[in-house]
């Protein structure tokens, strides 16, 4: 990526990003730029994980006592709010969609960086990650075992078949994806190619503080509650997988379901990962994304071809209806007509899970998408990978109905107390190949997590460093750092795994603030990309002829304080 500067007074990108193997020094960077990352964000984030770990070691039930209180008042209490800016979200961004804004390209070039398949890799295996596995099984079973407050239909019966996929598909669908990357990467994107600013999530709250932002503590503890809620967030998949890996082993070859076992497991898994972050988007992050797509596109034909085929075409069809029919009402239902246990547990701790990724994965999307226009990032981001990922649900989940349906296995009761490591491992077994599907899915879970780990170590250490191309030590020391993390809490139990997890909805707080600026500063980035551009006239008018050079022009005579 050439570094360049313009003469004139028009917004152009600045690449301020600094060679990871030379010597500048601290004083001599760029401003905002950090060799070993901003001082305050590691201070904070940092301190948050010794703070954390310390305390668990001196009293593991008060952590998880206390974190559980403030989990089930923040559902109570904001869980609305958290939906809201979700729904506000999405439609603002398919409504910018239909505008001229969204002819405008990231980057201010026609050339991406990736591929398009390559592109869509990446973000389906970054922003669905381990998750999205780990609940594709259960959840749809769990629905159907017991019917979503959004429906009347009896349990474990026919007509309970799509209403149990429409429930998952309004967790894992357009609300989730849309708040991961879709208005918060244009204002990151106009902020960094446009105007040469750090890619930090600061950025996002520019436009109401200004300069203020950028510089000083605020800045720094912005940046530091959103590293914390990804940290929260990422450990706990990564905590998680090493029990499901270790259960699963144990069941399919009979190896010894302990400790030693599951450190072995996040050893490996830290190992890839940490790799692959070290050696960058352009290589291990790409690379094990299509990997990932891969196999689970090969997955998926098992399932289609030798599975249930017509009942998964016929509940995929109605489920999906289903979904669109009830889509207000399932994304506006709350505590006041649900019990308040389900829905602080599905879609709260779903909506606030996503929010705290925010920032970050917004980070990295922006990051993937140069050269994309706003309308290409949006509909991939937003539609056709929340899409795809219904997909993926109905054929792992869908299956699952389907033998739970026709008695050929029971979950009723694993998933009444949440193992959904058992129900994948059961679903899996009960699909055709058997044992071996059941390996391709566990490694399937794998790469996914560490997808996720390599994808937010870099993430991580971009927010610290304030450029797109952080030191390697940086990338590696995140990633190490969360793979110890997730071996100490699972050397006090499972437990503080999930205490921690939910954690990431009480920074769902912080954070929710830091993404609802983009509701209306993300239009607005899009019209000052357009303009400078040359789509759209000052009164946002089409301009009739396009530009068709490899670089979009900038129209002359526009500030970066006029355009936003």
């Amino acid at each position: 990526m050439s570094s360049t500067k313009s003469n004139t007074n028009t917004d152009t990108y600045v690449d301020n990003s600094i060679d990871n193997n030379s010597d500048t020094p601290e004083a001599s960077l760029p401003s905002g730029q950090h060799r070993l990352g901003d001082p305050v964000v590691l201070t904070l984030s940092i301190g948050f994980i010794v703070l954390f770990v310390g305390l668990s070691l001196y009293d593991i039930n008060g952590v998880a006592d206390a974190i559980g209180a403030g989990f089930a008042w923040t559902a109570k209490v904001l869980g609305a709010y958290f939906q809201l800016l979700l729904l506000l979200t999405f439609l603002v961004a398919i409504g910018l969609t239909c505008t001229p804004m969204a002819s405008a390209r990231i980057g201010n070039t026609f050339t991406p960086e990736l591929s398009t398949f390559k592109w869509v890799s990446i973000i389906m295996c970054t922003l669905l990650a381990g998750g999205g596995v780990f609940f594709a099984a259960g959840e749809p079973i769990y629905h159907f075992v017991t019917t979503p407050p959004s429906f009347d239909t009896e349990a474990g019966t026919v007509d309970a078949i799509a209403p149990a996929l429409a429930q998952s598909f309004m967790h894992w669908g357009f609300l989730a994806w849309a708040v991961l990357g879709s208005l918060t990467s244009i204002v990151l994107a106009h902020a960094h190619y446009d105007k040469g600013q750090p890619l930090q999530p600061r950025n996002l709250l520019y436009p109401l503080f200004g300069e203020r932002i950028m510089s000083g503590m605020f800045g720094g503890v912005v940046d530091a509650l959103c590293v914390i809620a990804v940290v929260a967030g990422t450990v706990g998949p990564i905590g998680f997988l090493a029990t499901q890996v270790s259960f699963g082993l144990h069941e399919l070859l009979g190896v010894v379901n302990n400790y030693t076992t599951q450190l072995i497991i996040l050893i490996c898994l830290g190992a890839i990962y940490v790799t692959s972050a070290v050696t960058g988007i352009d290589k291990g992050i790409q690379l094990l994304s299509r990997l990932n797509v891969f196999l689970a596109l090969g997955i998926a034909a098992v399932i289609f071809l030798f599975g249930p085929t017509l009942f998964l075409v016929n509940a995929f069809t109605q489920g999906f209806g289903e979904y669109l029919t009830n889509f207000f009402t399932m994304s506006t239902m709350t505590a006041q007509s649900a019990p308040d246990w389900w829905m602080q547990w599905w879609t709260v701790f779903f909506f606030a899970w996503f929010i705290g990724y925010g920032p970050l994965m917004a980070i990295f999307v922006a990051r993937i998408s140069r050269g994309r226009t706003i309308r290409q990032m949006i509909l991939t981001v937003a539609v056709l990978a929340p899409i795809a990922t219904t997909i993926w649900f109905t054929l792992l989940g869908g299956s699952g109905i389907f033998y739970q349906f026709t008695g050929v296995i029971d979950l009723s009761e694993a998933l009444s107390n949440f193992q959904f490591d058992v129900a994948t491992l059961t679903v899996a077994q009960a699909l055709p190949g058997g044992t071996f599907m059941a390996l391709a899915i566990l490694v399937l879970t794998t790469i996914f997590v560490a997808t996720t780990g390599d994808s937010m170590s870099y993430a991580i250490a971009v927010v610290g460093a304030g450029h797109d191309r952080p030191s390697s030590l940086i990338r590696a020391f995140w990633g190490i750092t969360m793979s110890l993390m997730a071996a100490i809490l699972l050397y006090m139990g499972a437990g503080q795994i999930s205490a921690l997890q939910q954690f990431i909805v009480l920074t769902a707080i912080p954070v929710s603030l830091v993404l609802l600026p983009s509701l209306w500063t993300g239009p607005q980035a899009a019209i000052a990309m357009a303009r400078n551009q040359g789509l759209v006239s000052r009164d946002l008018r089409p301009i009739a002829v396009p530009p068709t050079s490899s670089t979009p022009p900038a129209q002359t005579g526009s500030t970066p304080s006029q355009e936003q």
